[in-house]
Parts: C-alpha cells; sequence; structure tokens
C-alpha cells in the first residue's frame, strides 16, 4: 500500500480487488494477499470517514 494514501485511491483499488475476485481472474495464491490488502484498505476508509464525521459533527455544533 502506499505511504501517501488517500480515500479515493484507496476505495479504487478495493474495487479493482473485488472486481477481479467476482470476475474469477484471481488464483488461489493471489486471494490471500489480495484480501489482506482489502482488509488494510478497508480499514483505512471506515478509520478517515470517522474522522471526517467527528469533523463535520464538531463544526455543526458551534
Amino acid at each position: 500500500m502506499e505511504k501517501k494514501l488517500n480515500y479515493e485511491t484507496a476505495v479504487k483499488r478495493l474495487e479493482q480487488i473485488v472486481t477481479k475476485i467476482e470476475s474469477g481472474e484471481m488464483d488461489v495464491d493471489a486471494l490471500a494477499a489480495n484480501l489482506k490488502e482489502a482488509k488494510a484498505l478497508a480499514d483505512f476508509c471506515k478509520e478517515k470517514l470517522t474522522k471526517v464525521e467527528k469533523e463535520v459533527k464538531k463544526h455543526l455544533e458551534v
């Protein structure tokens, strides 16, 4: 995964992984590594969204 990952890039990569899995293009050997990467990307996105949600709530409380 990239050091300077942003939300949009993470989502695009997740979509690529899902597409490959669903299409059957991914062999079994690559599946575990891709699932691990997908989990890390999903965690990153969730954390990013949680931070943004807190920021928005903070600004709306004014």
